[in-house]
């Protein structure tokens, strides 16, 4: 006992300095909102990796089923795509519209696979990571999808790690959606609670559908292409001015055993920025 006090009587100065560095950063990360995104954030390589392990071993004891999952999905879009493709023949009698068409398309478009490492559910304003940033060409304001619809779009990118709004996201997500196989468009909201039901707001009063139908995304802007799967009507509401309906959906993504996921990079988005910024730099040139 009285060893240790005497090394104690020593060097006290010492812990007296630990204390306090550590004090002062806690300190600093916790009531300065810039140094936490900087050194905290789930984009920061550091951090980043180990939800990556963790995600690693939740999705080693998940494969049997996702495999099961997947192989039935699969199965089903292949039969939908050969009844489509048959019954679109048989009307306008061309073999090759569609795939003339279907490679027009997708040349706007790359994919980039990645995993998610990190996600919440619980939250109202949750996050995901996932483990592709920068230097694999992931880019702020990308749309994120999966095999069955729509997940969020990125709005943090670190080097290898970027860092998704989902569609479950109360106060940052609004998605352009519209009602497959109808003019009707409206934006996606998620108001928190059950993460496998949000919201379509503002669907105009003249609207004609019916429960059970699918709502896509719109193509209205160019982070997601039109068609990517949202959700399927469940219920149906006025809104509170009275003025539109509000749907409520059954969503497409099941949220909580998401794991694999493709950003989605339209080519053209460049350009249009380059057009966009151009005619507001002209209409300004042409104020002053």
């Amino acid at each position: 006992m009285k060893n240790l006090l005497e090394f104690l009587t020593k060097y006290y100065h010492w812990f007296i300095f630990v204390v306090l560095e550590v004090a002062s950063v806690i300190l600093l990360f916790q009531y300065n909102s810039y140094q936490g995104s900087v050194w905290f954030s789930s984009a920061n390589t550091v951090v980043g990796k180990l939800y990556e392990w963790r995600s690693d071993v939740e999705s080693f004891f998940s494969l049997t089923t996702k495999n099961e999952e997947l192989t039935l999905r699969n199965f089903y879009l292949e039969r939908q795509v050969h009844e489509l493709s048959a019954a679109y023949i048989e009307l306008t009698k061309d073999t090759t519209v569609l795939e003339r068409n279907g490679l027009k398309f997708l040349q706007r478009y790359s994919l980039i696979p990645a995993k998610v490492v990190s996600n919440s559910v619980n939250k109202p304003d949750n996050l995901l990571t996932i483990d592709k940033g920068s230097k694999d060409g992931v880019k702020v304001d990308m749309g994120v999808a999966c095999g069955n619809g729509v997940v969020g779009i990125v709005y943090l990118v670190g080097e290898h790690y970027s860092v998704v709004i989902p569609a479950l996201n109360s106060t940052s997500s609004r998605i352009s959606c519209a009602i497959r196989g109808r003019d009707y468009f409206g934006y996606l909201h998620w108001a928190g609670g059950d993460a496998s039901r949000a919201y379509v707001e503002d669907i105009p009063r003249h609207a004609q559908f019916r429960r059970g139908e699918w709502v896509v995304t719109s193509g209205y802007s160019s982070i997601f292409p039109p068609g990517v799967m949202v959700g399927q009507i469940e219920k149906v509401f006025n809104s509170p001015d009275g003025l539109s309906y509000r749907l409520q959906l059954k969503l497409a993504t099941d949220f909580g055993n998401l794991r694999d996921v493709f950003v989605i990079n339209d080519e053209s988005v460049e350009e249009q920025s380059r057009l966009l910024r151009a005619a507001q730099d002209s209409l300004k040139a042409k104020q002053n």
